[in-house]
């Protein structure tokens, strides 16, 4: 018996996770191989692209170049890497999960004379990708296309958005037009795939949700 070789997931099972090597943990993720792909040899391919792309940067497309590592694998694989990094990694990206966190990144727009209209994109874990200014209009209106809005989400390969403008006049009155802009850009976001999380209004140093 002492002669056998043990597999990673029984190793795992018999002397836990931390007795397994780096390739053997992957090897545990994978599985098993294909008829021409030795699945030791597999991790060892992964473990290499891992490296080159690092953990942050790495893409299912990166994964699925392997030979031997198919759709399925690949998800699982991604799934496990995504979980990890969501919940152990630490990101200098503020986690915009509340419209209190949401309406702190529009300081800048809070007190301007005419109307900004910003996109905040966020990730799957609802964390702060980008925050631009998509269009700036007249005193007391701003002009906004789903186009203009869901190519800059597209661009951030993002999960979700957040949309937010000013008023100038110092109402937080929640008008038609507000709500028909909340209502475009969710059936648009809806169509692509993109969720629209909320539409926030900022007039001086108050807020209030218009979604």
């Amino acid at each position: 018996m002492s002669g056998l070789i043990e597999m990673p997931r029984e190793k795992l099972h018999k002397r836990g996770a931390s007795a397994l090597s780096d390739i053997e943990l992957l090897q545990a993720v994978i599985g098993s191989g294909g008829r021409d792909n030795d699945f030791k040899q597999i991790a060892k391919k992964l473990n290499a692209v891992i490296l080159k792309h690092g953990a942050e940067n790495l893409t299912i497309d990166d994964v699925m170049s392997i030979k031997g590592i198919g759709a399925a694998k690949a998800t699982i694989v991604f799934a496990a890497l995504e979980f990890w990094r969501r919940k152990f990694t630490k990101s200098s990206a503020p986690l915009i999960d509340s419209p209190e966190k949401a309406a702190e990144q529009l300081n800048q727009i809070r007190h301007k004379k005419q109307e900004h209209f910003v996109l905040l994109t966020l990730d799957g874990a609802r964390r702060l990708i980008n925050n631009r200014v998509v269009t700036i209009g007249t005193l007391m209106c701003s002009l906004v296309h789903p186009r203009e809005v869901f190519s800059l989400a597209i661009e951030d390969r993002a999960a979700s958005i957040i949309i937010a403008h000013n008023h100038p006049s110092g109402s937080l009155f929640i008008s038609e037009n507000d709500k028909e802009v909340s209502q475009r850009i969710r059936q648009a976001g809806e169509i692509i795939g993109i969720r629209l999380d909320d539409h926030i209004i900022v007039a001086g140093d108050e807020f209030v949700s218009a979604y």
